[in-house]
């Protein structure tokens, strides 16, 4: 079983490799525009959730969050992230997939009452 995980590890990367090449043929792009535009691509979501998971971490401390949505959501990113970084079209579909997936859509504690403090106060307008 071992031996089997290893050969898939080893082989995905070639084969992805493989496909992107055959790609970049068919669409006549060149195919390190696929790689370096999907790399910087990476790097720019793992940079941008390294922000916001700090962010999102401080923001459960103090209770305004829920911790383990926040995590996963993170650890989604930053997979997809690395997909990203990985060279080849088909790391990259499934990065997208991954990114796409509607996982904490429509779900806040804004609407539930349990955000920011609301203010209550009177006001007039001077002209």
């Amino acid at each position: 079983m071992r031996f089997l995980v290893m050969l898939i590890v080893l082989i995905f990367p070639v084969l992805d490799v493989i496909v992107t090449l055959r790609f970049a043929k068919w669409t006549g792009v060149p195919m390190m525009a696929f790689l370096l535009g999907s790399a910087m691509a990476g790097c720019l979501l793992l940079r941008h959730e390294r922000v916001a998971f700090r962010a999102r971490t401080l923001a459960a401390l103090r209770g305004d969050r829920p911790l383990l949505r926040d995590l996963l959501d993170s650890g989604r990113k930053v997979l997809a992230a690395i997909l990203l970084i990985v060279p080849g079209i088909v790391s990259d579909l499934m990065a997208l997939t991954l990114l796409l997936l509607p996982i904490n859509v429509g779900r806040s504690f804004a609407h539930a009452g349990l955000g920011r403090p609301t203010i209550d106060a009177d006001y007039r307008r001077v002209e």
